[in-house]
């Protein structure tokens, strides 16, 4: 049994489920550290999740404002993965062109989910893994791509990968990839790319807190299974903003109860 199959089978679970999560120069704090949070909490229901950093190199990667981090793996050594996040930020504009990262991206099983949150599907599209299926990217502009200099990012994905069916949709699951775009749209993305291999204590708790009903999907074969779950056993308090609670039953309702662990 290879370092793969230790952690999953198919989408039979075996012994956890762990997302790699790419940072490069100038990457987007939020894109990064809000599925890396989720996942971290997620954990007090399923101690076998595991998150982690990747880079080019191991060595310190200074992310937008100066926010430094210190990856846990490197290209070079081929963590064994259940899925694969990158970021957006400006500093995609350079790694839509990295070619060491396209041809880690190409190594990787087909079994590893392959997602992104704003921008970071310009790479997708860039490596043409995008051709034919729906996707999306950050809709809203910054000052410079308000103005007549800029562009939004999710028409620069249309020019990028004209063969995407682009998505105006939060987060649109196409079966292997996974893309997100939106202001802090990285909350929504552990969701999407956990269902199949995290335990129902903590899918219930990751799909709660992350407004998983919101998403688009264009397979829903494993949602349809994780909303069948049932939630958590642990005690849960409803806070005074509550307006109206809906049983999760449709992957098109979104409950405004927030299930705060206790």
């Amino acid at each position: 049994m290879n370092a793969r199959e230790i952690y999953t089978v198919g989408t039979q679970r075996k012994r956890g489920f762990r997302l790699g999560i790419y940072v490069f120069k100038d990457a987007e704090i939020v894109d990064f550290t809000a599925p890396h949070g989720v996942f971290s909490v997620a954990r007090r229901f399923d101690p076998e999740l595991e998150v982690f950093l990747i880079a080019d190199a191991q060595r310190p990667v200074q992310a937008q404002a100066g926010f430094t981090v210190l990856p846990n793996y490197s290209f070079a050594d081929r963590p064994a993965m259940d899925a694969f996040l990158i970021p957006g930020g400006a500093g995609t504009r350079q790694e839509t062109w990295n070619g060491r990262l396209h041809e880690f991206i190409d190594a990787l099983p087909a079994s590893c989910l392959l997602t992104s949150v704003c921008t970071g599907s310009w790479i997708y599209g860039r490596m043409g893994l995008l051709d034919g299926i729906p996707a999306t990217n950050r809709k809203e502009p910054d000052r410079v791509e308000a103005s007549h200099l800029g562009k939004l990012p999710i028409d620069r994905l249309a020019e990028i990968a004209p063969a995407c069916r682009i998505s105006h949709a939060r987060v649109v699951d196409a079966g292997r990839i996974v893309t997100a775009g939106g202001i802090a749209s990285g909350m929504s993305m552990p969701a999407a790319s956990s269902p199949p291999a995290v335990s129902p204590p903590a899918w219930s708790w990751v799909s709660t807190c992350c407004a998983a009903p919101a998403t688009t999907k264009a397979s829903s074969a494993t949602w349809r299974a994780a909303w069948n779950t049932a939630p958590p056993t642990t005690p849960t308090r409803t806070t005074s903003s509550t307006r109206r609670t809906r049983s999760p039953a449709s992957p098109t309702e979104v409950s405004r109860t927030r299930r705060v662990p206790q």
